[in-house]
């Protein structure tokens, strides 16, 4: 309840007293035992002081009165006009205010610009955060932060300083992206040690996004900067609890003591732990990491694990190439390769996972394809059937038509050509050509599906072939009578 004197105040001011309304507008800005604290109320006051010419009204709007309370004010000019009077006696922080008023006047000329970007500095140089952190959103052409040039990155670094949260996070940010985790932990790490804090205090309790993707870098950082041990697992294990798969991940290599590719490192836990870094990445495993799969597949092969399985280990193997793992699928297909003399469809796998592995960038994958299966090279026979492939012979002779076609884009000889079984020839990844059971003279090879048109083609024959015996014994005849409708629909066919 207002006061005596407050009550007076209050009727000298609404009587057009400047000194009561600059009293009374300083009340309301700070707050009194009889009057609420109110920044809009005081801004009426003390702007009716100011008004009528009360420079210490002026002042206090310029000091007190941030942009968001005038923003929605009429008379703008007016207000300018009081920030403006109250910088040039000595007031920094309403040069902030006034910048932001010609920001919001758009379009913005080269001029005005020039001006707003003076007043920001002149407010900057006082350590005035929020001017700093409009200085370095004006100078960014990256709105994430994700880069900076020297002058961004100065004016966020000044206020990060000044205490400007956003201007924190965007240095946080910055410094992670440019791997500088000595700025990074400076920033990031106190925040990281309130999160495991709250969470000690509260017990579990689910943590924002945003927080357990902190507390994952804040572990990488110590661990790349020879941080505490306990802390590094602390911060890594509380992100792991709340479902972060990364962390999860970390962990599983820190309790094995080994890098991404299993060789042993000397950062990491006190004493290896298989036992924990299986369940780890398990545990990452089963939120959708290949690379914890790949990790457990190394662990598997060790002769120091005490539950060493190279089965288990090809089955995680497997698990991280079908996720998309390129380096476990460049292994599953050598491995294959390897093993080509157990099974004869082993080259048929190691074709599909070296072809995986290469199309996720493991380029070495390239030299093996090379090694172990066929490019398709143009035949002289296929090439002229084609050429002179009438709309008749397609129509009277579909069979032998697709079959040239074939050859012609996979670059069979004419045998291949006539013979393949294109029911167990299409292998989806490659072309398989073995006609040694109906030709002895030929071998069993391998070519690789590299193009479009490759996959079209062998997918339109294969369904023209749907249903039909491509056997010796199936409506095309025997090999003999294949070749004499070739000769004889195509005389003269150079020969191979």
């Amino acid at each position: 309840m207002a006061s005596r004197e407050e009550l007076r105040l209050l009727r000298e001011a609404r009587a057009g007293n400047p000194e009561s309304q600059l009293m009374l507008g300083k009340l309301y800005l700070f707050g009194s035992k009889g009057l609420p604290k109110s920044v809009t109320t005081a801004l009426h006051w003390l702007g009716r002081a100011a008004s009528q010419g009360s420079l210490p009204a002026k002042r206090l709007i310029g000091e007190h009165i941030p942009y968001d309370v005038i923003r929605s004010q009429p008379d703008r000019r007016q207000i300018e006009g009081w920030y403006r009077d109250a910088l040039k006696d000595g007031v920094p922080r309403a040069g902030l205010v006034v910048a932001q008023m010609l920001l919001a006047d758009t379009p913005v000329s080269a001029e005005r610009r020039h001006e707003i970007v003076k007043l920001l500095e002149s407010a900057a140089h006082q350590k005035i955060g929020e001017a700093q952190w409009l200085l370095a959103e004006l100078a960014s052409q990256h709105e994430a932060y994700a880069e900076m040039d020297d002058k961004t990155a100065y004016w966020v670094t000044q206020a990060a300083e000044s205490g400007v949260p956003d201007a924190r996070s965007a240095l946080i940010e910055y410094s992670w992206n440019q791997q500088d985790y000595k700025t990074f932990l400076q920033y990031a790490l106190p925040i990281a040690e309130e999160v495991l804090e709250a969470e000690e205090r509260q017990g579990r309790h689910e943590l924002d996004a945003q927080s357990v993707k902190l507390l994952l870098r804040c572990g990488i950082a110590l661990a790349n900067t020879d941080g505490a041990i306990e802390t590094v697992q602390n911060l890594w294990e509380t992100a792991a609890v709340h479902r972060n798969a990364e962390a999860a991940y970390q962990l599983g290599l820190w309790f094995a003591k080994m890098d991404e590719n299993g060789v042993r490192v000397q950062k990491g836990a006190t004493s290896t732990s298989f036992k924990k870094a299986v369940k780890w990445l398990r545990q990452a495993g089963d939120q959708g990491s290949p690379k914890a799969w790949y990790a457990l597949a190394l662990i598997y092969q060790k002769a120091e694990f005490s539950q060493r399985s190279m089965a288990d280990s090809l089955d995680y193997l497997e698990t991280a190439g079908n996720l998309g793992h390129p380096k476990a699928q460049y292994e599953l297909g050598m491995h294959a390769w390897r093993c080509r003399r157990d099974s004869e469809t082993n080259d048929i796998q190691a074709i599909y996972w070296l072809q995986k592995a290469l199309g996720n960038g493991r380029t070495e994958a390239e030299q093996m394809l090379e090694k172990i299966s066929d490019s398709a090279q143009p035949v002289p026979w296929a090439v002229y059937g084609m050429e002179h492939m009438t709309p008749d012979i397609i129509a009277s002779h579909p069979f032998l038509a697709a079959r040239i076609e074939l050859a012609s884009v996979f670059g069979l000889s004419r045998p291949e050509a006539l013979l393949l079984d294109i029911h167990q020839a299409n292998q989806g990844h490659c072309l398989l050509v073995d006609i040694r059971s109906v030709y002895r003279h030929s071998r069993r090879r391998l070519i690789l599906i590299r193009t479009s048109r490759q996959r079209q083609v062998l997918v339109r024959i294969t369904q023209l072939f749907d249903k039909v015996d491509c056997g010796l014994k199936g409506p095309e005849g025997n090999y003999r009578q294949r070749q004499y409708r070739l000769k004889t629909l195509f005389p003269d066919m150079p020969k191979e």
